[in-house]
């Protein structure tokens, strides 16, 4: 898994979030869009994750575009002008359709949210190792209820949370909505094994944990049978 350190789009956007680059041909503000990974012309890198372009379809080297390209070379396609990060000047770039680059936006914010979920994730995959031995439930819950973690070490931590024995798992893992009905399916097994080994069980009508043995739920006074 990438550390979240080597994140080079994230990086690229921190080292340059304060910069702003304008189109010389309508004077409007570069939007910061995710890299090609192949320069069109060589087919090499172009050597920064991020590049800034003019998307305003009402600009004069778009507008005009068009009909040069179509003149001179015979095929459908325009320019939109783009500068990379750092640089003193931009240069038009070669589109062959209007939705060129819409859609590969930068969302810093988003961006900066996931790599923050990652270092979580990644923190808690570091601490499963000794997580019984140091009754740390919290790095393997955090695994559990985490979608975008990794499926391999979310099992792991399912199969771990049968080891901590703890019930305390059990509220926020029946609160949880999973996306993955495989690893739903494997916590449900865990958490029956858990129910068990404590001598408890659910009340079928308000969830609680009740006594194994119990005729009437606790909390709610329902008949149990």
């Amino acid at each position: 898994m990438r550390s979240p350190e080597e994140h080079p789009v994230l990086n690229a956007c921190q080292a340059h979030l304060k910069e702003k680059y304008y189109c010389p041909h309508c004077q409007q503000q570069l939007t910061c869009c995710n890299a090609p990974p192949f320069h069109v012309g060589d087919g090499l890198g172009w050597g920064s994750a991020i590049m800034y372009i003019c998307l305003n379809d009402e600009c004069s080297l778009y507008v005009k575009g068009w009909k040069h390209i179509e003149e001179k070379y015979g095929h459908t396609s325009s320019y939109r002008y783009m500068q990379l990060p750092g640089e003193k000047e931009g240069t038009p770039m070669m589109v062959g359709s209007n939705d060129a680059f819409k859609g590969c936006e930068v969302d810093l914010e988003s961006l900066t949210k996931e790599n923050k979920r990652y270092i979580k994730e990644k923190e808690a995959v570091e601490q499963l190792d000794t997580c019984v031995a140091d009754r740390n439930l919290t790095a393997a819950l955090h695994l559990v209820l985490d979608d975008a973690a990794g499926k391999e070490s979310r099992e792991r931590a399912c199969d771990l949370l049968v080891e901590l024995n703890d019930l305390a798992c059990i509220d926020p893992i029946r609160n949880h909505k999973f996306i993955n009905h495989s690893l739903e399916q494997k916590i449900n097994m865990a958490i029956s094994q858990i129910l068990t080994a404590n001598f408890k069980k659910e009340c079928p009508h308000c969830a609680e944990i009740i006594k194994a043995q119990a005729k009437v739920c606790l909390h709610c006074k329902r008949d149990l049978g």
